[in-house]
């Protein structure tokens, strides 16, 4: 044990400082980490797969580096669950789809090589809806197994909420990032559209598509963010700029001003959850927050429903010929929204390219007017049911136009689930959204673990 924490409940940053001061080697790590997946995986079923052999060679590489004074970067030695759209050369790449089943790519997605640049031990693969979309994966919430962990990063969010893994990669397109988070109680993150490069990640719509991590605190997520973002020129959606600094915005945090979003999204929020974020708003206003209610442009309320059509068009773009061949091997959901992308004039789909530019022009300045805005991340608690991972309407705005934005855990409901805030901030400026949320993290002082032990 690290400060009475078993090796498992170490975070990111923990876990790092552990082992960087020899307290800690990255097999003792690796190892709790798999007797905790050993113990909890018949009932939450995070893993598509297990890489114990892999992940276990790894660990002792590392180890055996450090003992000669190599350490190859901030993570070395931290396991990290990768979700199963995600390429990992030698592990299967299923994307939760019968159709892909078999599939072994010979190279990594550049995330993923990122990491292992950094000396992350990559634990296996994590259960994800059928291609990043609406059909649930098997996992289940561990907050109470009969909830959905929400999706489409199902496995990574559970995972990570379960203590398997300190930090995964995850994928959001509408909401598969945050809404995960919100739902099982720990850090979710996306940044700007194309600051991580999807090179080697089956992608559901390229314009919409973002890289995200699920972690269990803001300087978890800050780190990997910091490690694996950068321009790829393998991406054409990559971002050719420089990096914010991440880390060194989370050691000069300052009292933020927020504006409170409630008009759409109060509209689709439970009562509880209504009630929930004007108390939230008010903690923070009395930690020394400036905190005002903000009124969205009318543009914003059909957001999702135009984002909808851009991501059914570009859908089917990429499954075009294998649906033509494998159609019977799709589950409905995914299936459907091919169809109706297959179907979608040319015309809808330009105008829907068109609407999106728009309600990313009219939105921006009000984002630029605050450190950043706060909102729901979702309707309510993790609903009840296996059969759908939740609505993406209030994690999806902020993706439709490409973003940065953060879910943080925030309490538990009523019936003692997690309820979480959702951080948008002006565009390219992960760094001070990033500090936000800390100094958010830091007022509030909610750290969840689900009641599995």
């Amino acid at each position: 044990m690290i400060s009475g924490k078993q090796f498992y409940e170490l975070t990111v940053t923990e876990a790092a400082a552990a082992i960087s001061a020899g307290r800690l080697t990255p097999s003792q790590l690796v190892q709790s980490c798999l007797d905790r997946i050993d113990a909890l995986e018949d009932k939450i079923r995070a893993w598509a797969l297990v890489d114990r052999e892999g992940a276990l060679k790894t660990a002792e590489r590392l180890d055996e580096e450090l003992r000669h004074g190599q350490r190859r970067g901030a993570l070395h030695g931290v396991p990290v669950g990768i979700k199963d759209i995600f390429y990992v050369a030698g592990l299967p790449t299923e994307a939760g789809s019968r159709s892909w089943a078999g599939f072994v790519p010979d190279y990594d997605a550049t995330s993923v090589s990122r990491l292992k640049e950094a000396g992350a031990v990559i634990l296996g693969k994590t259960h994800t809806t059928e291609f990043a979309f609406m059909d649930p994966a098997p996992t289940r919430n561990p907050w109470n197994t009969a909830h959905t962990p929400g999706g489409s990063s199902s496995g990574s969010g559970a995972g990570v909420a379960a203590r398997m893994c300190p930090a995964a990669l995850g994928s959001q397109t509408l909401g598969s990032v945050l809404r995960p988070a919100a739902f099982n109680g720990i850090v979710g993150f996306k940044p700007q559209h194309g600051r991580i490069s999807a090179y080697g990640v089956v992608p559901l719509s390229q314009t919409l598509d973002h890289v995200g991590i699920l972690a269990r605190s803001v300087a978890d997520v800050a780190l990997i963010f910091q490690t694996i973002a950068g321009h790829d020129p393998g991406d054409y959606y990559s971002l050719d700029e420089p990096v914010p600094d991440a880390l060194g915005s989370l050691a000069g945090q300052v009292a933020p001003h927020l504006g409170v979003v409630k008009d759409y999204f109060f509209d689709n929020a439970d009562e509880e959850v209504r009630r929930h974020i004007e108390e939230v708003a008010e903690k923070l206003r009395s930690a020394g927050a400036v905190v005002e209610v903000v009124v969205l442009p009318p543009s914003f309320h059909t957001i999702v429903e135009n984002a909808r059509i851009i991501l059914a068009v570009e859908a089917a773009a990429y499954h075009q010929e294998m649906y033509a061949r494998k159609k019977d091997q799709y589950r409905r959901g995914i299936g459907q929204t091919i169809e109706i992308g297959l179907d979608t004039p040319a015309t809808v789909y330009a105008r829907a390219l068109q609407v999106r530019l728009q309600q990313y022009a009219e939105t921006i300045p009000l984002l630029r007017r605050f450190s950043a805005l706060l909102s729901p991340t979702a309707q309510g608690p993790a609903p009840r049911g296996l059969e759908s991972t939740g609505n993406p309407v209030m994690q999806g705005p902020w993706t439709a136009i490409g973003v940065p934005s953060i879910s943080l855990p925030t309490g538990l409901s009523q019936g003692g689930l997690p309820l979480a805030i959702q951080l948008a901030g002006p565009p390219r400026a992960e760094d001070r959204l990033l500090a936000v949320a800390r100094w958010c993290e830091a007022a509030l002082k909610v750290h969840l673990t689900p009641p599995l032990d």
